[in-house]
């Protein structure tokens, strides 16, 4: 592996591999569900051991879900082209590559680990910046506050390794200074918080899920004006995504939708309503 960028990540951060090697593997198959040249690249370019993901069915999971969070963030910049995109927990994502619209403002978040791997493929420009630091910091937050909404943030598979009582800060903290933003993440239920051990992905690594919610209706009691708009299991990911899989592979996620591994994880989406009026062009 001569040559090769080596990768030193703490163990939540390492968990960032398991998504982009599932890019890479369905780039390399043709998989119409998604094309990501750049991933294929990244796992060329890193000395790591991708060997131990090789044909696990969780896979297909982890890439259904970005598309989910694709479109949901493909649609919410249609309607707010001038808008602002945060990606937290952003890893070795492309996201940016598949979706910017050329107008919008990205800001993408990581541990410092994870962001120093991340700036050997990314770079930085004069509408997409990168922090190094917790989703917990006050300086990112403050920043992306003062470039002005309207505001869409984006946690994917991220969160439920924090505790409650850190998400719930988080959460709190967006509402109060990103009003009338957008909140899309994905949570575990109860049930794969108690079986992470048998994840097929996580289960081997030493990164555990730390908060679990059943019911994502519940989360909007932790801040004022907080409101779920859509919550899914991958079975239900949106028509034109979905459509994308081969149909053995449609018929299999399909037949999985009572596996409490697929019904107790949620993709969701949520709005804080004390939404001010935002005009971009004027400001």
């Amino acid at each position: 592996m001569s040559g090769k960028r080596r990768v030193e990540l703490g163990p939540a951060q390492e968990t960032l591999l398991i998504p982009l090697y599932g890019r890479a593997a369905l780039a390399r198959q043709r998989n119409a569900l998604l094309d990501d040249p750049r991933a294929v690249e990244m796992v060329d370019a890193l000395d790591y051991d991708f060997s131990r993901f090789e044909g696990l069915s969780s896979l297909v999971g982890a890439v259904l879900r970005t598309r989910i969070h694709d479109y949901w963030a493909a649609r919410w910049l249609a309607a707010n082209p001038l808008g602002t995109v945060v990606e937290l927990g952003v890893g070795l994502n492309t996201r940016f590559e598949r979706i910017d619209n050329g107008q919008a403002r990205w800001f993408e978040l990581d541990l410092p680990d994870a962001m120093e791997l991340r700036r050997e493929f990314f770079a930085d420009s004069d509408r997409r910046t990168s922090f190094a630091g917790s989703v917990l910091d006050d300086k990112w937050v403050d920043i992306v506050a003062a470039s002005g909404g309207p505001w869409y943030v984006v946690a994917e598979a991220v969160l439920f390794f924090l505790p409650e009582t850190a998400v719930r800060e988080l959460v709190v903290r967006l509402g109060d200074l990103l009003p009338g933003a957008h909140l899309a993440f994905d949570t575990w239920g109860q049930w794969m918080a108690d079986n992470q051990n048998d994840h097929d992905a996580l289960g081997p690594m030493e990164a555990r899920v730390q908060w679990f919610v059943d019911d994502p209706a519940t989360l909007e009691g932790w801040a004022r004006g907080l409101r779920l708009n859509e919550s899914v299991v991958l079975p239900d990911a949106p028509r034109e995504i979905f459509d994308l899989l081969p149909e053995p592979t449609r018929s299999s996620v399909r037949s999985m939708r009572d596996d409490p591994q697929v019904s107790s994880y949620r993709q969701n989406l949520l709005r804080f309503s004390n939404a001010p009026r935002w005009d971009r062009e004027t400001r």
